[in-house]
């Protein structure tokens, strides 16, 4: 296990480096200049140069990304060049409206897909089946730019129950987390409806079913928990998918998490703050996968026994 967290950690520290030096590139490449985002056209030139050498910009590329890399391993993030704020205290700020966002719509994928799945592999090419996967089908196809005006659309201009956007009140989450969880929970759903199915049959099922046990305890102990390591897998894929996903949503609902606070960087060419929020986004994408990883280890004894082998 020891062996098998070293190599993990150290691919992931390969990958977040190459995810952190290809943003870094890209966002330079971008048109645009900071220094006129921040002091407008009209500026003097003087002024121009004066601040540019101030933030730095007027060093060569190459330059700027070793001392890039070099403040990054020190965990220095730096400051904003809009706001002159430390970004790790602005990173702070919008942490935590993301990890409720992302929280609040795994739970929604998770309480959604468990039933469909579950009712679709029961009553296999039923209405039901059909129904469900049609549900899941719907859920996989619209995207969430689409996704979350028609909930708003639905919810908060005909029938007046939840908030259009912000995060003002408890329930302003219901309606990104519900956009954001949607397209999991197809994926999960189908993904139960599969592996419920390949296990339903098995002769440990038979005999539990002969014993005199309902088929909802043969289906809550005895097939589910055999139906783990894909679902996850899944999860753990998904989840980081989730992060991705919430650029959009919360672009859509305006919610002040790490998203938002991406696009807003980019609009501003304010290069440290958007450098920082991907390298959040891709170390928190990795750091879930590393922790699927061990959770396989655990679901599954063979796994662990494999690996100390």
């Amino acid at each position: 296990m020891q062996h098998f967290l070293i190599t993990r950690l150290a691919s992931a520290a390969i990958v977040v480096f190459g995810v952190t030096s290809l943003v870094f590139f890209m966002i330079h490449l971008i048109p645009g200049d900071p220094v006129e985002v921040m002091l407008g056209e009209s500026a003097r030139v003087a002024d121009r140069e004066n601040l540019r050498h101030a933030l730095g910009l007027d060093r060569p590329v190459l330059v700027q990304w070793l001392d890039y890399l070099y403040h990054i391993a020190r965990l220095d993030f730096g400051v904003s060049l809009h706001s002159k704020e430390s970004i790790t205290s602005i990173l702070l700020m919008h942490i935590p409206a993301t990890i409720e966002l992302t929280l609040i719509a795994l739970l929604f994928a998770i309480v959604i897909s468990l039933p469909l799945g579950i009712l679709a592999a029961l009553n296999k090419n039923s209405g039901w089946d059909r129904a469900a996967m049609t549900v899941s089908l719907l859920g996989v196809s619209i995207p969430n730019f689409l996704m979350g005006p028609l909930l708003i659309l639905l919810f908060s201009m005909y029938l007046g129950w939840l908030p259009v956007s912000g995060r003002d009140a408890p329930e302003s989450v219901i309606l990104p987390a519900l956009t954001l969880g949607t397209a999991m929970a197809a994926i999960l759903s189908r993904m139960v409806r599969a592996t419920l199915l390949e296990v339903i049959n098995e002769d440990y099922i038979r005999t539990a079913r002969a014993k005199g046990l309902s088929r909802f305890r043969v289906i809550l102990l005895h097939a589910l928990p055999n139906t783990l390591l894909p679902v996850i897998t899944l999860l753990g894929l998904q989840l980081g998918a989730l992060l991705a996903g919430a650029v959009i949503t919360e672009v859509v609902f305006s919610w002040p998490g790490i998203g938002q606070l991406t696009i807003d960087a980019i609009h501003k060419r304010d290069y440290p703050l958007v450098q920082s929020c991907i390298l959040l986004i891709s170390l928190t994408y990795v750091l879930v996968n590393i922790a699927t990883d061990i959770l396989y280890c655990v679901a599954d004894p063979r796994i662990r026994l494999g690996q100390e082998s």
